[in-house]
């Protein structure tokens, strides 16, 4: 069994976040056939302009970009992820994947939870129940089943990889939801971290949303 930390990749695109803005301020404009007040581009006109919008609460305009992460977490986690309809997702799959197999180290990997564990006791049975999880997941691979069959005894825990793709209007949704103090806190592991990144490459279209909130 091997330990995983929680975390993300983010895809280039939201290195052009400037790039990103432009785009939504020239689709925002065809609205009001406005795009003679910014026909150069200006950056700080462009930044007011998607400010306004979202102010007014024209969000529509900022489903026209795009931003994708690959996010490392349990499948408890994913689970729950994966429940923003306006999304795409790619999943690994336990039913192809062979954790016995060399490219995946003849293990299991699961996301370290330490972090939230108070005491040792807590810890010891989370660790216990993962390595019987292990085993009985190779033992069932040894005496014939498929991977897609013997999955169904692998921890919730497991570590999973996915790619989002989700408009900008639904990252901020994703963002309000998952930072929240109530959100579970290894989904805020995530989120909060993740949140600031959008908020340093576009902060126009993220700087209004506080985790914890």
């Amino acid at each position: 069994m091997r330990l995983v930390s929680a975390h993300f990749v983010c895809g280039d695109d939201l290195d052009h976040g400037e790039q990103i803005l432009r785009r939504i301020e020239l689709a925002g404009r065809t609205c009001y056939q406005s795009e003679d007040m910014n026909p150069e581009g200006n950056p700080y006109k462009t930044q007011e302009f998607v400010s306004k919008i979202i102010n007014r609460g024209h969000e529509s305009v900022l489903e026209h970009e795009k931003v994708t992460v690959r996010i490392v977490c349990d499948r408890g986690v994913s689970h729950e992820l994966v429940r923003h309809r306006l999304a795409s997702y790619s999943q690994e799959s336990t039913r192809y994947c062979n954790y016995d197999k060399a490219k995946f180290g003849n293990a299991i990997s699961v996301i370290d939870i330490t972090a939230h564990m108070v005491g040792t006791a807590p810890l010891t049975e989370w660790c216990e129940a993962m390595h019987d999880a292990e085993r009985h997941y190779f033992k069932l691979l040894e005496l014939g089943c498929k991977p897609e069959i013997a999955r169904s005894v692998l921890p919730n825990s497991l570590k999973t990889e996915i790619v989002v793709t989700a408009n900008i209007r639904e990252w901020r949704h994703i963002f309000k939801l998952r930072t929240a103090k109530a959100a579970h806190p290894q989904m805020r592991e995530i989120m909060v971290p993740l949140l600031a990144e959008f908020q340093r490459n576009i902060p126009v279209v993220f700087a209004d949303i506080k985790a914890g909130e």
